[in-house]
């Protein structure tokens, strides 16, 4: 159990990383979490989004934890802020504490991508979680991460003229 957590939370950690889009709103913030081995691209793709105002949740390992219902991540206190950029070094940015998981990105080779994908979830805690699947260094993908928060895609089969 991690300091400060309370025996009703149990967590589950994750070798994923998650940031956070929408910090600075209303709203409030929504989570991504990036899932793919070693290597993937995830804290690369993290490394973009954080450049276009995203804020870093965790990297490499993401603690998963529900509270009301809602799966919310944080990062394990010991890498707290710390974001490795392959070929630069580790660095300490700005980060928050926990965010509510809004969605969930598998990294995959550009083949796997799938054009008009049907809308997915997946199990997350026992909670479903939006998820994609989407090539970490096509220049679009954080366009396409902000777009899929935003807003669900069209029903493919609402777009068929009779």
């Amino acid at each position: 159990m991690l300091m400060g957590m309370t025996m009703q939370e149990d967590t589950k950690q994750l070798h994923a990383t998650c940031i956070a889009l929408g910090a600075d709103t209303s709203h409030g913030a929504q989570g991504v979490l990036l899932r793919g081995p070693s290597g993937a691209g995830k804290s690369d793709l993290a490394l973009r989004l954080i450049d276009e105002g995203a804020v870093l949740v965790a990297d490499d390992r993401v603690d998963i934890f529900i509270k009301g219902g809602v799966v919310f991540a944080r990062a394990p206190l010991n890498i707290a802020g710390l974001l490795e950029v392959r070929g630069v070094g580790v660095f300490r940015l700005e980060h928050i504490a926990d965010v509510r998981i809004a969605l969930c990105v598998d990294l995959v080779q550009p083949d796997a991508v799938v054009r008009l994908p049907e809308i997915e979830t997946v199990e997350i805690a026992e909670v479903h979680i939006r998820r994609l699947a989407l090539d970490p260094f096509a220049a679009s993908t954080p366009a396409k991460i902000r777009l899929a928060l935003r807003s669900d895609p069209l029903d493919p089969g609402a777009m068929v003229s009779s």
